[in-house]
């Protein structure tokens, strides 16, 4: 066997019949708010699973944690696993590709983009893992209809109206608190969609406005350090909340089952308990233990970092990077990008390590889909298919999962997949959640080695 290819083994998982669950409240009396609905940031429930049950109990001192980071618009995986050994690289990128004198060499063939040496570390070190070729079946190159796939886990064909994350609400959460799940973003995603969420709502401070007595300024001070990036970095705001159910060019057909982003935070507002004055006292107490850099992913994570230092009883954590639909021009966009990633990457990692964390974190790469092989003749690239995938995380596996994909034998243009992004989120269920993918899933797909 080669060091880049693991072998995968079929699992089982015992079958757990459906759970439902609803907890109603008000929001906590303690701070009253306006707030613009369309601009709220949602909070969601999850917690650990008991050994003999699919039922979530919450503990969140110990529990593994799971952060799912969306990068959105499509990120170039050529550009980020450079398959710079294939002299079809760069005859299909002969002005984008990165020269492999710059290439952060991984294997005699692929390596990471110069940008990503914090992760390339990360990787050295034993905490990173590498998804190569990770995709489905009949791929689909529209944003909406593509991330829907992603965030649904559902077969190309087939529209299904919850998320992954929240069928897995509905199986396996009934009864549990309502602080240990965390979407952070003017958009909810559509992955934690469920038949009866739960939640608590919560918006930037230039749209949040306090009156909770606090006459000096603190409160809001703090929300402003943790959410807003760097004046430079403003208008990113609005393109690095991801895509996700409302914010992708044109309105979901109306055979869709699933709700407008006005609706869903309209009725998971009403289900708050988790008043907003628990996360500034989490805040005040937590301050990040490193520095982390100016970018709205790293205001991002810095905010993870300070929860989990809390001791928040979260299990999934929700961002997003935005940006990545470079049509035109790619490689100062990209370039940015890929150092805002690893930056953040970087400093979060520490900050978990600093907490003594690290090893129950993992956190999850995905975008909707890769791009086109071939450089259009705007020196960008188009949508495409299968791309890479990174999980991180002190109590991961790591090293290269799957084959990279043929560069000579492709798909209508495109990289052929050879990992289904299912077995990934079936893996990450069974192995890390403990919970019963089969279930969340529909049916069981093949488990990978990262756990």
């Amino acid at each position: 066997m080669s060091d880049n290819d693991h072998i995968i083994e079929p699992h089982t998982s015992t079958l757990h019949t459906r759970r439902e669950f609803l907890r109603t409240s008000m929001l906590g009396a303690a701070v009253s708010f306006s707030v613009p609905v369309f601009l709220q940031k949602t909070f969601f429930t999850l917690d650990a699973m008991a050994a003999d049950s699919a039922l979530q109990t919450a503990t969140g001192k110990d529990n593994t944690i799971l952060i799912v980071l969306q990068l959105a618009g499509g990120n170039d995986g050529m550009n980020t696993i450079i398959p710079y050994g294939d002299d079809e690289y760069y005859r299909a990128r002969p002005v984008i590709g990165i020269p492999k004198s710059n290439v952060i060499k991984v294997t005699d063939y692929i390596g990471m983009n110069p940008k990503l040496p914090g992760l390339k570390g990360l990787y050295d070190e034993g905490h990173l893992a590498l998804l190569q070729g990770v995709g489905y079946p009949n791929p689909n190159r529209s944003h909406f209809r593509s991330t829907e796939i992603w965030q649904t886990a559902s077969d190309s064909n087939v529209s299904e109206p919850y998320g992954w994350l929240g069928r897995y609400f509905d199986s396996c959460c009934k009864g549990a608190d309502p602080t240990v799940g965390v979407a952070i973003g003017n958009q909810v995603p559509q992955s934690f969609s469920a038949a009866d969420p739960t939640g608590v709502s919560f918006s930037n401070p230039e749209q949040y406005r306090w009156m909770n007595g606090d006459k000096s300024g603190t409160s809001e001070q703090i929300y402003k350090e943790m959410n807003t990036p760097d004046p430079t970095d403003m208008r990113m705001l609005d393109e690095n909340d991801g895509g996700s159910i409302g914010d992708l060019s044109g309105a979901p057909p109306e055979n869709r089952h699933c709700e407008s982003t006005l609706a869903f935070l309209q009725r998971t507002a009403l289900d708050a308990q988790m008043s907003s004055d628990k996360v500034l006292e989490i805040a005040r107490k937590n301050p990040a233990r490193v520095p982390y850099p100016n970018s709205q992913l790293a205001d991002s994570l810095s905010l993870v970092g300070r929860m989990i230092a809390g001791g928040l009883a979260t299990r999934v954590y929700y961002v997003s990077q935005g940006g990545y639909d470079t049509h035109v021009n790619e490689t100062p966009t990209h370039t940015r990008l890929m150092g805002e990633l690893n930056d953040a990457l970087v400093a979060f990692a520490q900050d978990l390590k600093s907490q003594g964390n690290f090893d129950r974190v993992m956190l999850m790469t995905f975008s909707e889909f890769g791009r086109r092989v071939q450089q259009n003749a705007s020196n960008g690239t188009d949508h495409g298919a299968a791309a890479p995938m990174f999980v991180m995380g002190g109590g991961i596996k790591p090293g290269l999962f799957g084959k990279y994909p043929s560069l000579s034998t492709l798909n209508a243009g495109d990289l052929a997949y050879n990992l289904d992004f299912r077995s990934v989120y079936a893996t990450i269920l069974d192995q890390w959640l403990k919970a019963p993918s089969k279930e969340v899933l529909g049916r069981q797909f093949p488990l990978l080695g990262i756990v």
